[in-house]
């Protein structure tokens, strides 16, 4: 692992505080020192990177990620794919995701058991490329819920897209097999999705006790549970019973919103808004015109979800990027995206959407201590972009415009040219 100096950089810390022109100094998998002035930092027995006036920034955190969803139009689509090309389908989006400048990922649901757990060992062994990623379970749903693919034919759970459960017993179940396989995360999904007939976003699906067994089998091994939640009563029963994140919470009242502000550093927001962006304008293609939509009820959903992720941010509760990336309709690699609707629609500014993606990402990662920003000390997971994202978001799933991508010292996208080659003290001299 070399040493790396990045010189001549415009550096968008994380911290929030306003860019300014410096240099980082890289040694190990570690941010050995941050210079504020240009070359202020010494050459000898670095590799330099002149970023002639280049971005440089922590990388980016997705905290809603499928890397098991296939771009298919339905989850039936996703779940008929054979396990074997499924494990590679998974491993060439982890490797894309990390390549996309998204160094760091949660899981929030795998289309088959140990899915996400195979993906990530494989990634922290160095068998394969990928961002640092926390694994999650199947979906966790009830008899006609979403992730219910079930047919009254074929009734076998296998041939389901979610582990359908029913009563605190199955419940129990289910989490003890999930924990068993080494996942990081149980997904439950408490609310409907429009997604599904007759199951609406705004209905709630799983009762309190059998949340209750999630929970407690989860954190009694110290692990974490997260939920989809687009229900008002959902997103309730989450800070009830301490689920940290939560996935989608459209709809939501004063109490919810009273409740959510209160518990703000313990929990996390990730909405997922492109899937419903999507829908009303961009699945007509897949047989869902904006009529068909707004009859799904995705135009409520919509109005709700802006109304209430908006105040949200206002009282300070963390809402983070991603979310249903790998459908049809929101194809994988356009993550960015969200940072673009969070400045247009919930208010942020493009500073504030990128903490969400750094700062916040770091924290949803458990590494808020050594993650998500630009200082001396803190892991080595920067990109090098060509332009201004403060000016222009969209540079961020712009390719092109990503010239570098680091994760942990080690260069998973090098820039093409580099002023100077690695120099020992010898040669210095």
């Amino acid at each position: 692992m070399e040493n790396v100096l990045f010189t001549n950089v415009r550096i968008i810390d994380g911290s929030g505080a306003q860019p300014y022109t410096g240099e980082v100094l890289v040694q190990g998998n570690r941010i050995a020192r941050v210079g504020r002035s240009a070359r202020s930092l010494s050459t000898v027995g670095v590799s330099v990177i002149d970023a002639a006036g280049a971005t440089l920034m922590p990388g980016l955190v997705e905290a809603h990620t499928h890397f098991s969803w296939n771009d298919a139009a339905t989850l039936m689509e996703i779940q008929l794919m054979p396990l074997e090309e499924h494990v590679l389908w998974a491993a060439s989006v982890a490797k894309r995701y990390l390549e996309a400048g998204w160094t760091s990922c949660v899981g929030a649901a795998c289309a088959k058991p140990r899915l996400d757990v195979v993906v990530r060992n494989a990634i922290n062994e160095g068998l394969i490329p990928g961002p640092r990623y926390l694994a999650a379970s199947q979906e966790i749903t009830v008899a006609g819920g979403l992730g219910d693919e079930t047919l009254p034919h074929i009734p076998w759970p296998e041939f389901s897209f979610g582990v359908v459960v029913s009563g605190p017993d199955e419940m129990r179940r289910a989490v003890r097999m999930f924990l068993k396989y080494g996942v990081d995360s149980i997904k439950l999904n408490l609310s409907g999705d429009n997604f599904v007939a007759g199951a609406r976003a705004e209905t709630t699906w799983m009762t309190d006790e059998e949340v209750a067994v999630a929970v407690s089998e989860a954190k009694m091994r110290n692990k974490r549970v997260s939920a989809h939640a687009r229900s008002c009563e959902s997103i309730k029963q989450c800070v009830r019973h301490g689920i940290e994140v939560i996935y989608h919470a459209s709809f939501t009242d004063e109490e919810a919103l009273d409740m959510l502000e209160a518990n703000k550093d313990k929990h996390f927001v990730a909405p997922g808004i492109a899937i419903l962006y999507a829908m009303l304008n961009e699945a007509e293609a897949w047989g869902i015109t904006r009529a068909k939509a707004t009859d799904m009820g995705y135009q409520v959903e919509w109005d709700a979800a802006i109304e209430s992720l908006r105040k949200m941010h206002k009282r300070g509760i963390r809402v983070l990027p991603g979310g249903d990336y790998g459908f049809a309709f929101t194809p994988h690699c356009q993550n960015a995206r969200d940072l673009e609707f969070f400045v247009k629609y919930l208010g942020m500014t493009p500073m504030e959407a990128i903490l969400s993606a750094t700062q916040f990402g770091a924290q949803i990662m458990m590494k808020g201590n050594e993650l998500g920003q630009v200082k001396e000390g803190y892991l080595a997971d920067l990109l090098v972009v060509d332009g201004d994202p403060l000016s222009n978001l969209a540079l961020l799933r712009e390719p092109a415009r990503l010239l570098a991508v680091m994760k942990d010292g080690v260069f998973v996208k090098e820039p093409e040219i580099r002023s100077a080659r690695t120099r020992s003290s010898q040669t210095a001299a």
